[in-house]
């Protein structure tokens, strides 16, 4: 009985809710797609393991549907970029700028990668941006590269000498 009480509250509340706000149950078609979109910032190397990276840039907001794939082709040949990451954005329309991040797992150690960067809709319709090929080197066992934030210098330590 006291279950049949909880879903029948939780029911009305629901109902209640989308009454209150119709625009809550409501499908909000995509917007508009952009008509150029352009990489302002990257792709560069964000952090590196030994085994994984993770690379990251900025566009501007291609628009279109609000699910997008960030889309990184790489290898250890500039000529052969035969295998792809992806990671699933949404994208905000009140945004004029979108960071897309990619990891890239199963790398190994102390190697030489290329890549290039591009992003899609989530049905895989090209955003129509496509970085140039890049290049990072992973690091070897037990270390990591942080390249963004950018990391501050440190500061020399001084010698202390006696009075």
């Amino acid at each position: 009985m006291n279950r049949l009480l909880l879903t029948l509250t939780i029911a009305g509340t629901v109902v209640s809710l989308l009454l209150s706000n119709p625009a809550a149950g409501q499908i909000v078609p995509p917007a508009k797609k952009a008509a150029r979109v352009e990489i302002i910032q990257g792709p560069a190397l964000e952090v590196a393991h030994d085994d994984l990276a993770i690379i990251r840039w900025t566009t501007t907001n291609p628009g279109g549907t609000d699910d997008h794939f960030a889309v990184v082709y790489y290898g250890t040949d500039p000529e052969d970029l035969s295998q792809m990451a992806k990671s699933p954005i949404r994208l905000n329309r009140n945004h004029p700028e979108m960071i897309f991040r990619v990891r890239m797992v199963g790398l190994k150690p102390q190697t030489t990668y290329y890549y290039k960067v591009t992003s899609t809709e989530s049905d895989g319709q090209s955003d129509g941006v496509e970085s140039s090929v890049n290049q990072f080197t992973t690091p070897a066992p037990g270390e990591r590269i942080v390249a963004y934030p950018p990391q501050p210098a440190r500061p020399k330590e001084r010698e202390l000498t006696p009075p």
